[in-house]
């Protein structure tokens, strides 16, 4: 696997695990930390995840919890424009947009964003991957799907799905290295099949591709482990470390401070 540039900073995809710090712009955030309407305590708080330890730093203006309230383009805008300008700014770390929104991802990746992470792996929206390729930037894919009912067995088809979105991005022009694959813990899945998918994710080694992971403080730590959401930073930590076991080379989480310690301790197990 090649490695990337991505924001002016080199990734040794599979040298290291890399982390993502998540700095949610939203004002209902299923973790609680939304900073909506506050674009300097948010710009604070991804300056202090990339001083933690943070290699990345995740924006997003519309939460992707179950029951969430659609935004419009403009209140998303409204929301992460600033922080990501001021972010990228800063160039402490290479800038992902959490977006689902051609106009958000134009707009970021023109504020400095170098990432773009579609939770509907380019399905959506395929012109995404145009606007990445455009800008020499990065894509993030992840698998996602209405309900939790696979009709075959669960890692062969988000697999596939997953594979169908690396291709998607390659045609658009996104180098292939840039092409960061997300099996999507907690998305389109039951919680029984989150822990599946963890415990199995090293069979996506084989798509070739970077592989990202967010189980931080998803609610499947609750719903099988019965972790309330105060409570979930060492069931966080076990699932990090179980990925980074496993293979990924990023991990998206909120507590960087926390889990950037853990990443080096994992990393030298595998």
């Amino acid at each position: 696997m090649e490695a990337a540039v991505i924001g002016g900073r080199r990734f040794e995809w599979g040298r290291r695990a890399y982390v993502m710090g998540i700095v949610n712009v939203t004002p209902d955030s299923f973790s609680g930390d939304g900073l909506a309407g506050r674009p300097e305590a948010a710009v604070a708080q991804g300056l202090r995840m990339a001083a933690e330890g943070a290699d990345i730093l995740d924006v997003g203006g519309e939460s992707t919890r179950p029951g969430h309230s659609p935004v419009s383009e403009e209140s998303e805008l409204e929301r992460v424009l600033e922080v990501v300008r001021g972010l990228a700014g800063a160039g402490v770390a290479p800038v992902s947009i959490d977006t689902t929104k051609p106009a958000v991802a134009a707009a970021c990746l023109e504020a400095g964003a170098s990432i773009v992470n579609d939770i509907w792996g380019l399905r959506r929206a395929p012109e995404l991957a145009d606007l990445a390729a455009a800008a020499g930037a990065a894509v993030v894919v992840m698998h996602n799907q209405f309900g939790t009912a696979y009709g075959r067995d669960i890692m062969a088809e988000i697999a596939d799905r997953l594979r169908e979105s690396v291709e998607l991005a390659v045609a658009a022009g996104v180098p292939r290295e840039k092409v960061i694959v997300d099996p999507g813990i907690g998305f389109g899945k039951a919680a029984e099949q989150n822990i599946e998918v963890l415990r199995r994710l090293g069979e996506l080694r084989a798509l070739g591709q970077p592989i990202l992971v967010g189980s931080s403080r998803k609610s499947f730590l609750e719903k099988v482990f019965g972790l309330p959401l105060e409570e979930r930073l060492f069931g966080t930590a076990a699932t990090v470390a179980a990925a980074v076991l496993k293979g990924a080379h990023i991990v998206r989480v909120h507590d960087v401070a926390e889990m950037s310690k853990l990443v080096r301790v994992a990393q030298a197990l595998r």
